[in-house]
């Protein structure tokens, strides 16, 4: 399985991809802005994506709205900052299919990533 993290902090990149466990994906790809994930996804065509929302040369929004246009099958999981209800909402309404608030667990992720692929 593959998996791509998109986030402008290297170390939340680095969270996310401890948190989700090597065991699980044999493929970790990563992404700095949602311009960089779109590239990554049509190249790698990862089983799951982490996205954040706010991002340089194009926010986690409209990555995910460029990328479920790739595929509308994909997988997305919003890791944001931003606690307001109506960007999980927005996020949710474009297609992705789980939301975490950061600061994250390791467990958090994990059980977010297990819970998109059980589905």
């Amino acid at each position: 399985m593959k998996l791509l993290i998109v986030d402008d902090s290297l170390i939340m990149r680095r969270a996310i991809e401890r948190s989700a466990g090597r065991s699980r994906f044999s493929e970790i790809h990563t992404a700095t802005n949602g311009l960089l994930a779109v590239e990554m996804f049509a190249r790698h065509r990862p089983d799951v994506v982490t996205m954040d929302i706010t991002m340089p040369d194009m926010d986690g929004l409209s990555a995910i709205d460029l990328i479920l246009k790739q595929n509308p099958a994909a997988n997305i999981l919003v890791v944001s900052a931003l606690a307001d209800k109506g960007t999980a909402i927005e996020a949710v309404k474009r297609g992705a299919l789980g939301f975490l608030l950061k600061p994250v667990t390791a467990e958090s992720v994990h059980n977010a990533i297990e819970n998109i692929l059980s589905d």
